[in-house]
């Protein structure tokens, strides 16, 4: 299992990393056609159509594409001040058990996020807007998002199980 969990660790890392730049990506494209936008508007008083629609797509993405790296750094929000008075393992047993819910309440939305990008795709979906913009396109950062999160949590969860297995708590905290 070690060296299976290395290799999926390694795979994943860059996955996720990749994910995050391209959230980051996205932020920085938000801000240039914001201020695209605000030059346009306040400048030469011609507001443009399409800057909130394409900035609510691209804050979207970024959105669901930095989950996983989130997770991965932990650097999501949290409350601990209970779980830290507990043992390592017991802290370790409740950690697999939260990552198990977690998994469960993710592969639900991954699930509803393919059907709601599978039926813009069949049904043709276009955004409401001057741009008609097909929807599956900015609802695919939904579905890649939370498949990314799938794979951390299940990543957090075997490095739980191994360290059940092999009582070195101080691997936790790397999981």
């Amino acid at each position: 299992m070690t060296k299976f969990l290395k290799e999926y660790d390694r795979v994943l890392y860059q996955l996720t990393h990749l994910a995050a730049l391209l959230a980051g990506l996205c932020i920085l494209a938000t801000a240039f056609i914001i201020v695209y936008e605000i030059i346009m508007r306040g400048l030469f008083h011609a507001p443009t159509e399409w800057v909130l629609e394409v900035s609510t797509y691209f804050i979207i993405a970024a959105g669901f594409l930095g989950l996983a790296y989130t997770f991965r750094q932990k650097a999501h929000v949290q409350v601990d001040f209970v779980t830290m008075r507990l043992s390592a393992h017991t802290r370790c047993v409740l950690d697999i058990i939260v990552n198990i819910l977690g998994t469960l309440l993710f592969l639900i939305f991954m699930t509803e996020s393919m059907d709601l990008v599978t039926a813009s795709f069949d049904f043709h979906k276009l955004s409401p807007s001057i741009l008609r913009f097909p929807l599956w396109i900015p609802q695919c950062s939904l579905v890649v998002g939370s498949a990314l999160l799938l794979l951390e949590i299940v990543r957090r969860i075997l490095f739980g199980i191994r360290c059940l297995q092999t009582g070195r708590y101080d691997e936790e905290r790397q999981g």
